[in-house]
């Protein structure tokens, strides 16, 4: 089934609606999983509404929050989003890490108490498109084993990093600090389709390309992925107060709980660094630079990183984003949810 960016934003906020959340929030929310569907990136988008739908009708999304916003110094500051929809809080405290970046050339704001939030690289295009550099990244619930380890102990812990350039193209990377998101695994499992035996393992520690056996994913070039993931559980756990290491909560236990996550975005303002035409350009000489590199046997080019989207994002205006028929019914019937994540383990089995 293909629908029209419009058309997939208005079902999935109908169906967020009717959970509960305010329209506004349900708006905003919709519009982070359109913009990862409109990428193909389906992973973290219309593929997960069930489940948001389920968590905000069982309470565990605050439908009412306080949002608050503290200056902690003069480019610093925390936003709680009081465990409201982690795509609203993230979006409203990137909103305050660009204004707080264009007065005082950085910002860094760290985001607590919140859900999950989704694709990183919404928030980072937010500053992008304000010819600012965004950098976020965010904690997830443990499921991917150190290395050297038979347990889970860190989640996927995601980074995502954007910028401007001189033509309006946007230079990008969101990308898990395992070989493969979660997120990859659940749209493998929606298509009934194997998946590669270096993305994660079965219960008993052994590569598997089955999704439904999968116990725990891999980290990126075993211990470089696992430092990265330390690093993002102190920058977006330990540094915030909230839980971190194998202490976060699970996405999918009790859905009636709140998530208490952390995340944190920074944001540069290259107008405090350099002459700002010059950045912008050299930006897009970088994109097109890489974009003459001589490709290696079995590819016809060289992409810059964000391109391959953006390429997809272009290709689904005309055409229109593609979804799975099991979720398209989903969404145009009056289900609110089938009660098929709550009191599962991390990987909602």
């Amino acid at each position: 089934m293909r629908l029209t960016r419009a058309e997939l934003k208005e079902l999935m906020k109908k169906k967020f609606c009717k959970a509960g959340l305010q329209e506004d929030h349900a708006d905003i929310l919709a519009d982070v999983l359109v913009h990862a569907d409109a990428r193909g990136v389906h992973s973290h988008g219309a593929m997960r509404v069930e489940y948001y739908a389920e968590r905000i009708s069982k309470g565990g999304t605050n439908t009412n929050p306080n949002f608050t916003f503290t200056k902690t110094g003069p480019c610093s500051g925390i936003f709680d989003g009081d465990n409201a929809s982690g795509h609203v809080a993230a979006k409203l405290a990137m909103d305050e890490g660009i204004k707080m970046a264009k007065e005082t050339g950085i910002s860094i704001i760290g985001v607590r108490r919140i859900g999950h939030s989704g694709a990183l690289s919404y928030f980072v295009q937010q500053a992008a498109k304000e010819n600012l550099i965004g950098i976020a990244m965010c904690q997830s619930d443990p499921m991917v084993v150190p290395y050297g380890g038979a347990e889970p102990f860190y989640g996927t812990h995601p980074i995502a990093f954007a910028t401007p350039s001189k033509d309006g193209r946007i230079l990008m990377m969101d990308m898990a600090t395992t070989v493969q998101a979660w997120g990859k695994i659940l749209y493998a499992r929606s298509k009934h389709e194997s998946i590669p035996d270096t993305w994660a393992v079965d219960a008993d520690g052994a590569p598997t390309t089955d999704p439904f056996k999968v116990n725990a994913l891999v980290p990126i070039a075993g211990p470089k992925g696992y430092a990265m993931q330390m690093m993002v559980d102190v920058l977006s756990g330990v540094l915030l107060g909230v839980p971190y290491g194998n202490k976060v909560s699970s996405m999918y236990h009790d859905l009636r709980e709140q998530r208490n996550l952390g995340q944190l975005h920074i944001v540069i303002n290259p107008e405090y660094f350099t002459d700002m035409n010059e950045f912008l350009q050299n930006i897009t000489n970088t994109m097109d630079d890489l974009n003459k590199v001589k490709p290696a046997p079995g590819f016809d080019s060289v992409m810059y990183p964000g391109q391959s989207s953006m390429i997809r994002e272009q290709n689904y205006e005309k055409n229109g984003i593609e979804i799975v028929d099991d979720i398209y019914n989903y969404l145009i019937s009056d289900v609110i949810h089938n009660n098929a994540f709550d009191h599962k383990g991390a990987f909602a089995k």
